[in-house]
């Protein structure tokens, strides 16, 4: 009864735990978890305490389904998708996701790489929240592996750690407030590039 409560407040018809994740999403990517206390999800959300506890067991729980959710916005959707739409060849996605991020860099509302905020949040190797970040930046290298793989590079895995640096690095100086910081990455990109299909 509580949730048809909520839902019939709320005026959109969605479900509670829906609109418990859209809220966290928000604040988790603008403001980063530590900073973001369970009342600010619920305020957001509209939802009662004992609803978002239901669904959402503590805290870690809400963020571990946040980074599901960011992966399949960010990661998936956005970042894979956008490099896959200006790029036809794998050499040229690569660097493209450069181009990708100059945008990002450049936007008032650029939140920095949720996964590596939630990681170093939670710098113990064996914390659920930092394994789960790094499992995500993983999925990121086997992206660029593949993209590598398909380019023709030789040791494509060593070649995806190599780029995701450059990748994280420029992510950090953007967040320093170097909104170029992309571009440099790219020009560093064509060199490591270039050696690598040399190589």
């Amino acid at each position: 009864m509580t949730e048809v409560l909520e839902m019939s407040k709320s005026g959109d018809g969605r479900g509670a735990r829906a609109r418990i994740l859209d809220a966290a999403y928000d604040l988790f990517s603008r403001n980063g978890i530590q900073a973001v206390g369970i009342d600010a999800v619920i305020s957001t959300s509209g939802v009662a305490r004992q609803t978002l506890y239901r669904h959402f067991a503590s805290k870690q729980d809400l963020v571990l389904a946040f980074l599901e959710r960011r992966e399949q916005e960010w990661t998936r959707r956005w970042l894979e998708g956008e490099v896959t739409q200006r790029a036809n060849d794998p050499k040229s996605r690569l660097l493209a996701i450069f181009d990708v991020f100059d945008g990002w860099f450049h936007r008032d509302d650029f939140e920095g790489c949720s996964f590596i905020n939630v990681m170093l949040e939670h710098p113990g190797p064996e914390h659920p929240l930092h394994v789960e970040s790094s499992a995500y930046l993983q999925r990121i290298r086997d992206f660029l592996a593949e993209l590598a793989g398909r380019a023709g590079i030789g040791e494509p895995e060593t070649f995806a750690r190599e780029w995701h640096i450059l990748m994280k690095g420029s992510i950090v100086a953007a967040g320093e407030g170097d909104r170029d910081a992309a571009r440099r990455a790219q020009r560093i990109g064509a060199l490591l590039l270039r050696d690598a299909l040399e190589g």
